[in-house]
């Protein structure tokens, strides 16, 4: 499909959400209708974009997964349970949600004759990588945490039958998203995390020696490279990676927002045995077929992301 053909009505499940929200913005400013499923458990009706055509509801339900994919041409599949280390407590309602959530929706995008599915994955499938190397597509899938498992059999189902239902699949890895709209939580987001306990007065914790390295990829670009896996002919049955291609320590983001913020302190807390160590993102793949390429480095778009912080605090 051409992005110039705008009369196409794409869905989006957890379009209340972070992530979710902003992708309902591109895809509104190019000009396409938009419909976003959402149970509000995590998202927010104020996230919604004017325009967008909503529906209140669970993705694991037949009836509202059939009535949310009618008439659609893509469905962007981003609801999900999304902590990694409270998926250890969580592992069965994780599981429900994320691998039967995606299968209800694949179901229903197959019988409504969608042409493409967008399925959100996570670095969180891969295993670990050695220090200063990029993990590519080909990287070993050894996932830690039954987050990373959940991810990584939805993307299974979703590549395996998709074709199978008429659907063209592809799989994004998302690497360390952060940005405007992202939810306060103790488990998601240490941009967020951080933040927000310093400009509360708060310790922020580091876990481990800090030393571990992480791929920090704007919203925005985020939001971008759904459109653009939406779009891109060469895309279908593939899995791409979505980061920036370039480390930073949480020691050095620590640092990084202490500067900007002029003060916070951290305690340290030993390591979580679920999380990576080291996981940056080669993006050649997705650079290469679907043409993204991230706009903003971490240095660049964490003041504005400060600044809406602040707004929300105030």
């Amino acid at each position: 499909m051409a992005a110039s053909e705008t009369n196409s009505t794409a869905l989006i499940t957890g379009g209340a959400g972070f992530i979710g929200s902003h992708l309902a913005d591109a895809l509104l400013r190019e000009g396409r209708r938009v419909r976003i499923l959402d149970d509000l458990s995590t998202g927010s009706l104020e996230n919604i974009p004017s325009g967008a055509e909503f529906v209140e509801g669970d993705v694991r339900s037949r009836e509202t997964a059939r009535d949310a994919c009618a008439g659609v041409d893509c469905v962007f599949h981003l609801a999900a349970k999304v902590s990694i280390r409270q998926s250890i407590e969580t592992f069965k309602v994780d599981a429900d949600t994320n691998l039967m959530g995606t299968l209800s929706m694949l179901e229903a995008a197959g019988e409504a004759g969608v042409r493409r599915f967008v399925h959100a994955s996570s670095m969180a499938v891969y295993a670990d990588a050695a220090d200063g190397a990029l993990v590519g597509e080909d990287h070993p899938v050894e996932p830690l945490s039954p987050y990373g498992i959940s991810k990584h059999a939805g993307e299974r189902y979703v590549l395996m039958m998709g074709p199978k239902l008429g659907l063209e699949p592809v799989v994004l890895r998302l690497f360390n998203t952060y940005g405007t709209r992202q939810g306060y939580t103790p488990y998601v987001g240490v941009i967020t995390i951080f933040v927000t306990n310093m400009l509360e007065g708060r310790p922020c914790t580091v876990f481990g020696d800090g030393n571990q390295r992480r791929d920090f990829v704007h919203v925005a670009d985020v939001a971008e490279a759904f459109r653009l896996a939406g779009e891109c002919d060469g895309a279908a049955g593939r899995v791409f990676n979505v980061g920036t291609g370039r480390g930073t320590t949480v020691n050095e983001l620590a640092a990084l927002i202490q500067s900007l913020l002029g003060g916070g302190t951290f305690t340290r807390e030993p390591a979580y045995a679920v999380e990576l160590r080291n996981s940056v993102a080669d993006i050649s793949r997705a650079r290469d077929t679907l043409g993204y390429r991230p706009q903003g480095t971490l240095e660049e778009c964490l003041p504005r992301v400060l600044d809406y912080l602040k707004s929300r605090r105030a």
